[in-house]
C-alpha cells in the first residue's frame, strides 16, 4: 500500500513516515499542495496511491482546496490529519470529500487502523457503461447473464442509481455528488420507505467506530436534497433518523 503524506513540517511528516514505512507501508512526501496536485494518483505507471493523508495548513494552498479538487478528479482515500479541531472544520473536511478526519495529536496505531480501514472501503471510480448494457435498472442482471446480481443499488421513480458506474440519474438527468453522498443515498435506497437511525447511517456510510459530529450527517442530507432538487426525496424523521420518501417515486 502506498501512502502519499502531504505535510511540510519535518518535524511531524519525517517520523511519520518512517513509521508507515516501519509498518510495510510505501511513503512518498510532498510539502506543498501544488505538489499534491501534481501528482498523477491514480496513474499505474507513476506510482499511484492507495491513500493519502492530508494536512490543512499548507504554505501555498489552502488544504480544504487541495482535497476538493483532489476528490473532484480522484476516489483515492483522503485522510485529513490536522491540529484543526472545530466541528465546523470536521463537517467542512467532510463535506469536501474527505474520508476521515483525524486531530493532532493523534495516536500512531489509531492512524494506522485508519489508513487501512479507508483503504479497505475504496471503491475505484468505474468507466462510463454503454446504454446498450442494460446497466441502471433494479433487477437486470450485469451483462444479461443468467444468476449474476444486479449491478445497480434501485430505481425508485425518476431516481436511479447505477451502482457499476456510480451514475446518480434523475428524470435522465445526472447528478454529480461527492462520494460520501453517493454512498448515503445508495444505503438510503436499500430500503425506500424504511427509517434509518442516524446512528446506523453513520456507522454504515462513514465508519463502524464513528467518532466524528453527527452534523456532518445533517450537512450532506442538506446538499444531497439540493442536488437531487427536490427536498421531498428525503424525510426527516424527528428524533430518529432519515428515509428515502416513498411517496416521491
Amino acid at each position: 500500500m502506498r501512502v502519499l503524506i502531504v505535510e511540510d513540517d519535518d518535524a511531524i511528516a519525517a517520523p511519520l513516515a518512517k513509521g508507515l514505512e516501519r509498518e510495510g507501508l510505501d511513503v512518498d512526501r510532498v510539502q506543498t499542495g501544488a505538489d499534491a496536485l501534481g501528482r498523477s494518483l491514480d496513474d499505474p505507471d507513476d506510482h499511484p496511491v492507495d491513500v493519502v493523508l492530508l494536512d490543512l495548513g499548507l504554505p501555498d494552498i489552502d488544504g480544504f482546496d487541495v482535497c476538493r479538487q483532489l476528490r473532484a478528479r480522484s476516489d483515492v482515500p483522503i485522510i485529513v490529519v490536522t491540529a484543526r479541531s472545530e466541528e465546523v472544520d470536521r463537517v467542512v473536511g467532510l463535506e469536501l470529500g474527505a474520508d476521515d478526519y483525524i486531530v493532532k495529536p493523534f495516536g500512531f496505531r489509531e492512524l494506522v487502523a485508519r489508513i487501512r480501514a479507508v483503504a479497505r472501503r475504496r471503491v475505484p471510480r468505474a468507466e462510463p457503461a454503454s446504454a446498450a448494457d442494460g446497466a441502471g435498472v433494479v433487477g437486470v442482471p450485469n451483462g444479461g447473464a443468467a444468476g449474476h446480481p444486479p449491478t445497480v443499488a434501485g430505481k425508485h421513480g425518476t431516481l436511479v442509481v447505477d451502482r457499476r458506474t456510480r451514475r446518480v440519474t434523475v428524470d435522465e438527468a445526472a447528478i454529480a455528488l461527492t462520494p460520501k453522498e453517493y454512498d448515503l443515498l445508495v444505503e438510503l435506497m436499500e430500503d425506500p420507505g424504511a427509517v434509518k437511525s442516524r446512528q446506523e447511517l453513520l456507522e454504515n456510510v462513514w465508519d463502524p467506530h464513528w467518532y466524528g459530529p453527527t452534523k456532518t450527517l445533517d450537512v450532506h442530507v442538506a446538499s444531497l436534497r439540493k442536488k437531487l432538487g427536490d427536498a421531498g426525496w428525503i424525510e426527516t424523521v424527528r428524533g430518529v433518523g432519515f428515509r428515502l420518501d416513498a411517496a416521491a417515486a
